[in-house]
């Protein structure tokens, strides 16, 4: 009770300092996959002090007149985390951002797998007969994951660095995945993400910006806090950024909890990590030993890792984060190990041990190009690693890429795109007989 009464005359205290212009409804919305995606997704929402937008009312696609729609309410918080971060507006002006907010999350479970639904977010609890027209509710939407052995596809997109003064950053990345969806001719299952979306992940005006493209109000997200997220524009450090624009399974380990999560897909099991809580030996120790705990707890036909800092340095091919997990993945029979960072597609085949493998044993590496124009890289010769790399790609400075995620019984298919829609290189990632590890 107590607890609650606090919380209420904080409400009300920042209700009267606070000066910033109301919103009209729900920002900084985004809905993510449960521990069960099949069964699961969750979402936050971020609403004005005076808005208690706190629920969600929802039914299947196919319920065109929402004769059978269901409402859940959220678990409301005041959010501080962002407040007074210096940081930049669209026509480049320094300010210290005023956020000071509700944020609203919410797990909806028991859901029918692989089904598409609907849902509005509402102040009120809505009525039994509740319609809400296109006028004066945005309709959002999400699909639950197959249970098992079905078919299912994801876009990949990692280094966006959305940044208020530059905004043909978010525009290349968006333009991206409208190429992505016309190649995979329909809409996506879940989209994946690996990190840097935004420039600072501590200016929170970067983010309800970024999540009120209509890309964001139609799928699932699935993502991994990279150093740009994790940090502020005078390099201050936190993972609650990226845990409090987001609602991920409360799954993970000490410290780490809705940042590092697991989540299983279909016949796959996605491992999130946090590269910023793995800078030490000792940090990563910790995180292996959960990788670890989370592998053997969870057997899946596909095994995915995905953090967002490289394996290999794509200019000259030299190992990075490869070396310190090669013998872990090895280990534990991880499938396919995905980062983003360099800027640098980098892709090997199957390796086991520091050799090629004919698919069977090991793991394929595939570390994202950027996707926002502008801080793309170029590549050199080769010099390192040349048995292991079979592929990079870049074009240079103005770079957008990303890449198609397919799976069905036997493989995992990853295809690179150009942002003009052309295939550039293609993977196939081989599922193990062995799901009992």
């Amino acid at each position: 009770m107590m607890k609650r009464l606090t919380l209420f005359l904080s409400i009300i205290a920042s209700l009267w300092l606070h000066t910033t212009l109301a919103q009209t409804a729900p920002y900084t919305v985004i809905a993510n996959p449960g521990e069960n995606a099949s069964t699961e997704i969750r979402f936050n929402w971020h609403t004005d002090l005076n808005d208690t937008s706190a629920y969600l009312a929802y039914t299947k696609v196919t319920d065109r007149n929402w004769r059978n729609t269901k409402v859940a309410r959220a678990h409301l918080e005041l959010c501080t985390v962002f407040d007074s971060i210096y940081s930049k507006r669209p026509n480049g002006e320094d300010f210290f951002e005023e956020a000071r907010f509700l944020r609203h999350t919410l797990a909806l479970q028991n859901l029918k797998e692989d089904t598409e639904y609907k849902y509005v977010l509402v102040s009120e609890k809505p009525s039994s007969n509740y319609r809400p027209s296109n006028e004066q509710r945005k309709i959002r939407y999400f699909k639950t994951a197959p249970r098992s052995s079905g078919t299912w596809d994801a876009g990949i997109i990692s280094d966006m660095h959305v940044y208020a003064p530059l905004p043909n950053r978010q525009k290349a990345a968006m333009e991206m995945i409208q190429q992505l969806e016309q190649q995979n001719k329909r809409p996506f299952d879940f989209m994946l993400h690996v990190g840097d979306l935004s420039a600072w992940g501590g200016s929170y005006s970067f983010w309800p910006t970024l999540y009120a493209d209509p890309v964001f109000s139609k799928y699932v997200w699935a993502g991994v806090n990279g150093n740009h997220d994790n940090m502020t524009r005078s390099h201050a450090q936190s993972n609650a950024f990226f845990k409090n624009v987001n609602n991920n399974p409360i799954n993970g380990y000490s410290g780490e909890v809705g940042v590092s999560y697991h989540f299983k897909y279909g016949d796959a099991l996605f491992v999130m990590l946090n590269n910023e809580a793995m800078k030490s030996e000792q940090e990563l120790t910790t995180a292996q030993h959960w990788v670890k705990d989370v592998i053997t707890n969870n057997p899946a036909k596909y095994v995915i890792v995905v953090s967002h800092y490289q394996w290999f340095m794509g200019n000259d091919g030299s190992s990075s984060q490869y070396e310190r997990w090669k013998e872990f993945f090895d280990a534990q029979g991880v499938d396919l190990a995905i980062s983003g960072n360099n800027h640098i597609y980098v892709r090997t085949n199957t390796l086991y041990a520091d050799q090629e493998t004919d698919g069977s044993k090991g793991t394929v590496y595939i570390q994202t190009p950027s996707s926002d124009n502008e801080r793309g890289r170029a590549y050199d010769e080769l010099l390192h690693n040349k048995e292991l790399i079979k592929f990079r790609w870049s074009e240079g400075n103005n770079t957008v890429g990303a890449l198609i995620m397919s799976a069905d019984k036997t493989h995992l298919t990853l295809t690179l795109y150009d942002r003009h829609g052309n295939p550039i290189d293609q993977v196939l990632v081989q599922a193990k007989s062995n799901t009992s590890r």
